[in-house]
């Protein structure tokens, strides 16, 4: 069984914020929410985060802010900037993708979350396949011609 990812969801609406929290986590992602950009940062350092989806307008920090700030302590780590007042996200972001509320489909969010993470891990690594004909090669064995 693989691990769990772990994502990071920030938004000042409680009721977007628990409706992203439930479309992740019956999807098997571990999702810790917050509301505050400041307290979403603090647990953001404390590691283990795979993923981070936020607001773009947040009390306080931001989402760019809280973005660039995650982006300086943990570079790998892809943002999701979510806005209600942008239709077209022109801002200088370091965030890796951009949606505006209300024009993507549940199941848009989710697939940019599945390609991010991909992203983050990095190709699989090659499996040797075994061709007809052909023996599978053994590691650490010489062959006898």
């Amino acid at each position: 069984m693989k691990p769990k990812r772990t994502i990071l969801c920030v938004d000042d609406n409680e009721p977007s914020l628990s409706h992203r929290k439930i479309l992740l986590e019956t999807r098997g992602y571990r999702v810790a929410a917050f509301t505050r950009g400041d307290e979403a940062l603090e647990r953001f350092k404390q590691g283990g985060i795979d993923l981070v989806i936020t607001d773009m307008a947040l009390q306080g920090m931001d989402g760019p802010q809280l973005v660039a700030a995650m982006k300086s302590l943990a570079p790998h780590v892809p943002a999701i900037l979510i806005s209600g007042k942008v239709r077209a996200f022109s801002h200088d972001s370091q965030a890796d993708f951009f949606f505006a509320k209300g024009t993507y489909a549940p199941a848009d969010l989710l697939e940019r979350v599945r390609l991010l993470l991909v992203r983050k891990r990095g190709p699989k690594r090659l499996q040797h396949t075994v061709q007809p004909g052909r023996p599978m090669p053994l590691r650490g064995h010489i062959g006898v011609a």
